[in-house]
């Protein structure tokens, strides 16, 4: 895995070290796509929390001694008195097997205080409000910390991300030897992202890890060279796959798909992968009978894909995300709303031929949808929004950003629907303060993003501190937010992180 380097600026809620953090899905939403995240969900990880008081009072009233919390990495490091070992993996358990632990004899303080450092009982509660990259380095503190923290229960929702350099050592001799991952099979990880590797880095991996056979529910390819015999043989040997994402692997072909993808598999994304077009997603359709959720990016995919699924899919799909499919038309959403009738989530994001005519046979015939992404679809006006606020009475997000011919009138539509929880109006440049009265009074918005909008102006945000539920205001280059402005609202919205 990747050491840390000095000077090294990110803050350590940032994926880095080989893990990632895996988003939540709010409401069975599923995972939010890159045009609907606001940097608040960053944010939050970087908040300090409080650890409560379950320190022993000789501990908790020593000054001496830092009481642990997520703004202070190594705080409990600290208070062992024991630094990790320099070069050491955050991630890996072969790195640091061989570095001296401290025993808990050697830990300062009072016999009682040395074994209330580790304390089982209190660790596990404890190692709960440190951060991913934190645990990794607590790990490395004494045998006992790791004991605990290599439990699986501290790692749910964390997905490795392993590159190829990562995958080798190199042995005094010049030989290449792939790497222990046992560290990472106690630890009970059940999916992983590999970077840039081949055919044979997949095989070597399905033979070292333990859990390769039948634990492994999720797998990321990410610009990799793959081919369709490597894709075959990764399905075929990995029998607990039921997960899988391809990006940016342009070795593998439709023909690859045909005779690797396997019924067992409920989820799909494919992106940025050049040989992915309307026979795919034939392959697709006839071989995932299971299929809960697709996301497609592929630039040559047409409106008759759309009519490939069958009845099954369109009892069985809940979410499909179609980003920058440029050759989809409205004939296209045509055949998506009779072939995909039950979808909850539907992104047509960077659809660019998709009109209101196509946004109004989707709000007549998905009523179900609970999250609708029309960004960067510049031929969508505020007729569509009529459309969608007449008919989508279970819609609970909307993601407009870049929709540049959205006015105060589109607005006006949206402010009668009820359900409304998260609205995204990023670089929407004709929205003016006059739109913005029509959203006041909509008590269900809990996140309002109008990056970018160039026409609002301070006095019009104001009045946002009507929406006292709002928990998420995002005004990243408005040239109406003003300092005094945000110190308006930490003062009318204590309660809502503004991002700036």
């Amino acid at each position: 895995m990747s050491n840390p380097r000095n000077g090294d600026t990110k803050p350590p809620c940032l994926p880095r070290n080989g893990l990632v953090k895996i988003p939540t899905q709010p409401n069975g939403l599923g995972s939010a796509s890159i045009t609907k995240g606001t940097p608040a969900v960053k944010n939050r990880l970087c908040q300090p929390s409080s650890v409560p008081a379950i320190l022993s009072p000789a501990l908790a009233h020593r000054s001496d001694l830092p009481i642990p919390s997520l703004a202070s990495p190594l705080s409990l490091a600290t208070l062992a008195n024991v630094s990790s070992p320099p070069g050491a993996s955050l991630v890996g358990l072969n790195a640091s097997e061989g570095s001296e632990q401290p025993s808990p004899e050697r830990l300062p303080g009072s016999p009682s205080e040395r074994q209330l450092a580790v304390d089982e009982k209190i660790l596990n509660r404890l190692f709960w409000y440190f951060s991913a990259c934190e645990k990794c380095v607590l790990a490395q503190v004494c045998k006992a910390w790791r004991r605990v923290l290599y439990q699986p229960k501290f790692w749910v929702g964390l997905t490795p991300v392993l590159h190829t350099k990562e995958l080798y050592n190199i042995l005094p001799s010049g030989e290449k030897e792939f790497v222990s991952l046992q560290g990472f099979a106690v630890r009970g990880f059940d999916g992983f992202c590999l970077v840039g590797v081949s055919d044979l880095d997949i095989c070597e991996f399905i033979d070292n890890y333990p859990l390769s056979k039948k634990g492994v529910k999720s797998m990321s390819l990410k610009r990799s060279t793959i081919t369709d015999a490597g894709l075959e043989v990764m399905l075929e040997q990995m029998q607990g796959v039921v997960r899988l994402e391809l990006s940016g692997c342009n070795d593998f072909t439709e023909a690859g798909l045909w005779s690797s993808l396997n019924a067992r598999i409920t989820a799909l994304s494919v992106s940025d992968c050049i040989n992915v077009a309307d026979d795919a997603i034939a392959a697709i359709s006839q071989l995932l009978p299971n299929l809960t959720e697709l996301n497609l990016q592929a630039y040559h995919v047409t409106d008759t894909a759309l009519a490939y699924f069958t009845a099954k899919q369109g009892y069985t799909t809940h979410t499909l995300r179609l980003n920058s499919c440029w050759e989809i038309t409205n004939h296209g959403v045509v055949n998506m709303v009779h072939s995909l009738p039950n979808l909850s989530v539907l992104s047509l994001s960077g659809c660019s031929k998709v009109t209101d005519d196509g946004v109004e046979l989707v709000a007549e015939n998905l009523r179900k949808l609970r999250s609708l992404d029309l960004s960067w679809c510049p031929r969508i006006t505020d007729m569509a929004l009529e459309y969608i606020a007449c008919d989508l009475h279970k819609l609970e997000e909307l993601v407009l950003d870049r929709c540049v011919r959205i006015t105060d009138t589109g607005l006006s539509y949206l402010s009668t629907m009820s359900s409304l929880r998260s609205l995204y109006l990023r670089w929407c440049c004709q929205v003016q303060d006059f739109g913005l009265k029509h959203l006041l009074g909509m008590g269900s918005l809990r996140l309002l993003s109008l990056a970018g909008c160039p026409l609002l102006t301070t006095t019009g945000l104001s009045g946002l501190v009507q929406l006292q539920e709002l928990e998420e205001l995002e005004l990243t280059n408005c040239p109406g937010a003003t300092p005094e402005l945000f110190k308006y609202f930490s003062q009318h919205l204590p309660c809502c992180m503004v991002i700036e």
